[in-house]
């Protein structure tokens, strides 16, 4: 399919006219750091103690429902166990630690420059991550100075992580966007899920073991191998959803 026909799709789905972006709502883990190989590694240690079977690849596709959901969802189809919220935040804790024990995860090659890319196009940053790993969100005014504004969502905003369009509905209300002035960079398929039922235009970027079917499956536009790929095609897509106005 062509960016053309793509674009055309898009707005038979949405039933908008056009676009006006002005905003690009951006994931973190798998986005701007490569920090879901540590996060899957901790998710397992923590099962583990805990007497629950599972593997990393499960986490992976997990990758956007907030932590407190991932440890009540596997404590009750893993060990039968109902968890209160306070239980669940206790043992969210754990695994912060757990995550935090294997070092600094590193910036994403490509993350920087597709930033960079979208400020000089005056497009708005908005971070929309169901992260709760404060540790890693705090880095990222350091890690990223003078790209991203005030405007962020975290996993400690919203009562519904992804698949739920919640984080993406309430990054546009917090900056005064519309879905059809959003663009969405993802690299999960529930985070995918969650930018599509938004309405936005979601661009999927394959940093994981994911593969780009499964991202295309749960709804995006358009897929990157890697944010490298993404950076070098983003100034053409700026210019391609700008032609076609609201």
């Amino acid at each position: 399919m062509t960016l053309q026909q793509t674009i055309a799709e898009y707005l038979r789905f949405t039933g908008h006219k056009g676009f006006d972006i002005s905003a690009a709502l951006i994931d973190c883990d798998g986005i701007l750091y490569d920090s879901m190989k540590y996060h899957t590694l901790a998710w397992v240690k923590l099962m583990k103690k805990n007497g629950i079977k599972c593997t990393r690849d499960e986490f992976y596709a997990m990758e956007g429902m907030t932590g407190t959901e991932i440890i009540k969802m596997k404590f009750k189809s893993g060990a039968g166990k109902n968890i209160t919220d306070d239980e669940a935040r206790a043992l969210y804790g754990v695994k912060t630690r757990y995550f935090k024990e294997q070092g600094e995860a590193p910036v994403m090659p490509g993350a920087k420059r597709v930033l960079e890319t979208l400020k000089e196009a005056e497009v708005e940053r908005v971070l929309v991550t169901g992260s709760q790993q404060d540790a890693l969100l705090q880095r990222i005014d350091s890690d990223f100075p003078g790209l991203f504004g005030e405007v962020k969502v975290t996993g400690h905003d919203v009562r519904h992580g992804k698949p739920n369009p919640e984080p993406y509905l309430k990054g546009m209300s917090k900056s005064g966007k519309k879905s059809n002035e959003c663009i969405v960079i993802e690299n999960a398929p529930l985070g995918v899920q969650a930018a599509h039922a938004a309405g936005c235009f979601t661009i999927g970027v394959t940093t994981g073991p994911i593969p780009e079917k499964e991202l295309y499956k749960a709804g995006a536009d358009l897929v990157y191998k890697n944010m490298d790929e993404l950076a070098a095609a983003l100034p053409a897509l700026l210019v391609a959803l700008s032609i076609v106005k609201a």
